[in-house]
């Protein structure tokens, strides 16, 4: 078992690390909670498990390789509290503590709101919503349990800031607003258990979801319109807002967002 209890706080932190802290992320077996695992790990984090109803893959088995016995993954479904609970359990008793939890797990799905079937907006809330309020909640019980101030961070989107153009999503932009939202919401009740609440929104990412986006033809032009970085972040490029917000840097911010998006889309 590896030794995670925290050591007695000196006072304010001004080193950013995640040095013997131990991190779950649902949804890292891939994609953006992969790369937030990669950042957690290279910033001195213990462990790092991935909580996820898939399997895991070529580039997390690589990522673990670089990581001996130090990335995990373990299969829940966010839209049923239940495993979620029974997975940070397993955590506790494999690690010791659980001092941080990313709320990444969601889902996507683009085309116009009139063609929408209910099943397509309830499967777009039950995780990306409903799923980052369960996770967040039984960590919060955890923390609370464990007497540690431990630290929550979703991953929102831009989609909460504004439209797509090209691919709306009225459901998927109002699932991630919701989570800004209910990040303030939740910032405010745990502060008393010195619980930080925080999201981040990334903007264009490339990820399994978006190999698309620079296909389209006119990708060039869509660049000098929206200015910024022309291109697409990678997922290790998200990270350091993750560790930032996860460390005890942080110690004093919370009910933030921090958008990561290269300038892309903002007017």
């Amino acid at each position: 078992m590896a030794t995670t209890t925290e050591a007695p706080n000196p006072g304010p932190q001004t080193q950013v690390g995640l040095t013997s802290k131990v991190i779950a992320i649902t949804g890292a077996n891939r994609g953006i909670g992969l790369g937030i695992a990669e950042c957690c790990l290279s910033n001195g984090a213990a462990r790092v498990y991935s909580i996820d109803i898939g399997e895991t893959g070529d580039e997390f088995a690589q990522l673990s390789k670089r990581y001996p016995d130090k990335l995990f993954s373990i299969t829940a479904n966010v839209s049923d509290e239940s495993t979620i609970t029974a997975a940070i359990d397993q955590i506790i008793a494999e690690a010791g503590a659980l001092h941080g939890m990313v709320a990444n797990a969601g889902r996507t799905h683009h085309k116009a709101a009139l063609d929408f079937t209910t099943e397509e907006i309830e499967s777009l809330f039950n995780v990306n919503l409903f799923g980052a309020f369960y996770t967040a909640r039984a960590a919060a019980r955890a923390f609370i349990k464990q007497g540690i101030k431990g630290s929550v961070v979703f991953t929102a989107s831009m989609a909460s800031y504004r439209p797509n153009k090209r691919v709306p999503s009225a459901p998927y932009g109002a699932s991630k607003a919701g989570i800004r939202n209910m990040t303030h919401t939740l910032a405010m009740e745990w502060a008393q258990y010195g619980i930080r609440v925080n999201s981040v929104s990334p903007g264009l990412v490339k990820t399994a979801m978006t190999y698309w986006v620079p296909q389209q033809p006119d990708w060039e032009q869509q660049m000098k319109y929206y200015g910024g970085f022309p291109r697409l972040a990678e997922v290790q490029e998200l990270g350091g807002a993750y560790v930032y917000l996860l460390s005890d840097a942080a110690s004093y911010t919370t009910s933030i967002d921090i958008p990561v998006n290269g300038v892309i889309g903002i007017c």
